[in-house]
């Protein structure tokens, strides 16, 4: 529950403003935890839970995750997602966002994945609702290696705070092969 909370905590701050459920979170993270080769990173203070990071094999995401790299051919069984990355506001810049993705991909190259891939919500870069001190992530996933995959998004609803219900979002993908 602590995780499930966490992420519905994190996931309503800019960018993604997601209002989203405990009841949601917790089957999510269950399908999560239940998907073969899959990795939850978790970062702790004392006891509590200030981060978690997460993987699995693209294959096991719905089409409207993986449909652009199953529609251009690429062998899904060999692409490892990054799910996503949460971290409460007051640990952020201090190391745990790179360990989450050092992690994760020391796993993927383990289980034998030959490209890794994550997608972030596009917004307006003039968005009302972007707070003033936002920084986007480009240059820490550039850094880690990760470029924008041209042409390929992903659609995915959810009901963002102030929605009386879901709507489409669309996200960039970003990649790199392993190494």
């Amino acid at each position: 529950m602590e995780l499930a909370q966490l992420r519905i905590q994190v996931f309503a701050e800019y960018p993604y403003l997601y209002d989203g459920s405990l009841e949601y979170e917790q089957g999510y993270l269950r399908s999560l935890a239940e998907a073969r080769n899959s990795i939850m990173v978790v970062a702790f203070d004392g006891d509590r839970v200030v981060g978690v990071s997460t993987g699995l094999p693209l294959n096991f995401e719905p089409m409207d995750v993986k449909g652009a790299w199953v529609q251009a051919g690429f062998p899904i069984d060999k692409i490892f997602y990054f799910s996503e990355s949460v971290l409460l506001k007051e640990y952020r810049n201090q190391g745990i966002g790179e360990q989450f993705f050092s992690v994760r991909e020391a796993w993927a190259k383990q289980q034998g994945y030959l490209t890794l891939v994550f997608c972030c919500v596009i917004r307006d870069e003039d968005d009302p609702r972007q707070p003033a001190d936002y920084k986007p992530l480009d240059g820490f996933w550039r850094n880690r290696g990760f470029v924008p995959k041209v042409g390929f998004t992903a659609t995915i609803p959810w009901k963002e705070v102030g929605e009386n219900s879901e709507t489409d979002k669309e996200l960039q993908f970003w990649w790199k092969v392993a190494r």
